[in-house]
């Protein structure tokens, strides 16, 4: 007897519904972190239609330096021309399409095509294609550029042909909170990557909001207090001490920004415009110099023009993937990509001054200690609750009073999907 199996095809998630039934103040529904539909959806209008943090122009410091970047099915060739300019190209070349570049990162004299050996300088003009007829026009098959902008070191690039026209406003407010730090000259001390088994959005969501931190970041707490907007009304009794040291360690570091001269204005906008983002300047604990034991420092040269080493932590959150701590003594950089719906790889960039010399200035596992730590405890967080949210028992649940940086993070995402939906 012949069996026949009858597959019953699954319907179509209605996006829309999903989106427009989103509850102000709670988490997503489960489609948003596990819908193949969604990720897709995700990368067109999320990674592909606004400005991406890439890299740091310390990662390609001399003419002919790459990195590439993958986002979904696009690849993109972020490169110093030979006049010192940051250009972005896809990476792909203009004869019949090979991957120019499969490497992360290099270096190169000219873009050579791997197939065919089409070669392209690296202000992306074609120089060499072999066997074209005499009517063939070069200045025509040049790589295909990508908007990029660097602001005070850190780069950015857009896919869509129509980038996100409020970059020229975030640009000129964030460029002299940056230019003090001198990030275009430092030193990549180190970096690493790391795969979550989570949504991108649920490792962005962890990263908005440090409520999690006096259980889950002990390494952290050495140097960061476990307050992020909280009023006082939101402290309980338990750590109201650790609040006042905060309190007075905030205190202190106004009047060291204002002795040196440096911005003072923070800005929060993280949901009112396309490119969001929040610049904030965060006291440190302990010595209040940096990371090290006790708030000390952990790299003995200051970056740029920074005399003070107790200069706190100017910390800037990216909307989609991004997130960065400007310190006295070192930059740590943190991206994230998505690489499906249910993983995300997180790359940590470690800068530090240009002269500063490892084993003399600066120790790797020490500078490096509390955020390895701390990504590592974040990357379990994350994978639990994508476990959570792919759970048939997973309702939405509601945002405690000091979690009002993850509900600004979803409601940019949830404006700029409806926006695409129409």
């Amino acid at each position: 007897m012949t069996v026949t199996h009858t597959s019953i095809e699954k319907p179509s998630l209605d996006i829309a519904s999903v989106v427009n039934r989103r509850a102000a103040g709670h988490s997503l529904e489960a489609p948003f972190y596990t819908s193949q539909e969604i990720y897709e959806l995700d990368l067109d209008v999320i990674f592909g239609r606004h400005w991406f943090f890439c890299a740091t122009e310390a990662e390609i410091p001399e003419a002919g330096d790459y990195v590439t970047v993958n986002v979904g099915p696009h690849s993109v060739i972020i490169v110093r021309d030979d006049d010192e300019e940051i250009r972005a190209f896809r990476n792909v070349c203009r004869h019949r399409g090979a991957r120019l570049l499969d490497q992360g990162c290099g270096s190169v004299g000219n873009i050579v095509c791997p197939y065919h050996q089409w070669t392209y300088r690296t202000d992306g003009s074609l120089v060499f294609a072999e066997y074209q007829p005499s009517t063939f026009d070069r200045e025509q098959f040049g790589l295909r550029p990508v908007h990029v902008r660097t602001v005070g070191g850190l780069v950015f690039f857009c896919l869509s042909d129509e980038p996100p026209s409020d970059f020229d406003e975030f640009s000129r407010f964030v460029e002299p909170y940056l230019l003090p730090y001198d990030l275009r000259t430092a030193k990549v001390a180190h970096q690493t990557d790391i795969v979550e088994r989570g949504n991108w959005k649920l490792v962005m969501e962890n990263n908005r909001e440090c409520h999690h931190c006096d259980v889950s970041h002990p390494e952290l707490l050495t140097a960061y207090f476990p307050f992020n907007r909280h009023s006082e009304e939101d402290v309980p009794p338990r750590m109201r001490p650790l609040y006042e040291r905060y309190k007075a360690a905030e205190a202190a570091l106004t009047a060291t920004r204002t002795a040196a001269g440096f911005p003072q204005e923070e800005r929060r906008e993280l949901d009112s415009r396309p490119t969001g983002f929040q610049l904030f300047h965060l006291p440190l604990d302990g010595a209040g110099a940096s990371l090290g034991k006790g708030g000390e420092q952990v790299c003995k040269k200051l970056l740029g023009s920074i005399t003070d080493p107790k200069f706190g932590d100017l910390s800037l959150h990216m909307q989609p993937n991004a997130w960065f701590h400007f310190l006295s003594d070192h930059a740590v950089v943190f991206w994230v990509q998505p690489l499906s719906p249910g993983e995300t790889l997180v790359r940590t960039t470690w800068l530090v001054h240009p002269d500063a010399v490892e084993g003399v200035d600066y120790d790797v596992d020490a500078l490096t200690a509390v955020w390895k730590a701390t990504n590592d405890q974040d990357r379990a967080l994350v994978e639990a609750t994508q476990c959570g949210v792919a759970n048939p028992g997973y309702v939405p649940g509601p945002y405690s009073t000091v979690e009002d940086d993850v509900e600004a993070f979803v409601n940019w995402y949830v404006k700029r999907i409806r926006s695409s939906l129409g």
